[in-house]
């Protein structure tokens, strides 16, 4: 697994699913990018000036992302996103 540095964080995008009227769930192969992901990593939260962050995210949370935050990897098979702490605007409960 990828351990991240400073106050990286790593995410992997969760896709949007659209529930028709009916109730049928359409897959979220659609235009418009999901911003929501789930953390699987997250780094130690030392800042840019060594100093202690605060992050306030655990492995497993699903978290809202800014739409364009982060570095897109492939790591053994699975396409990983690293963002920046300050890059997740919310905790989804």
């Amino acid at each position: 697994m990828l351990k991240p540095l400073a106050d990286r964080v790593v995410v992997k995008m969760l896709e949007k699913e659209e529930t028709t009227k009916s109730g049928i769930i359409l897959s979220g192969k659609s235009e418009e990018k999901s911003q929501i992901a789930q953390v699987l990593r997250v780094g130690p939260g030392i800042d840019s000036e060594g100093k202690k962050v605060e992050i306030c995210v655990k492995e497993g949370d699903k978290v809202i992302l800014s739409q364009y935050a982060g570095t897109t990897v492939k790591y053994e098979g699975e396409e990983l996103v690293i963002v920046k702490y300050s890059d997740i605007l919310a905790v989804v409960e």
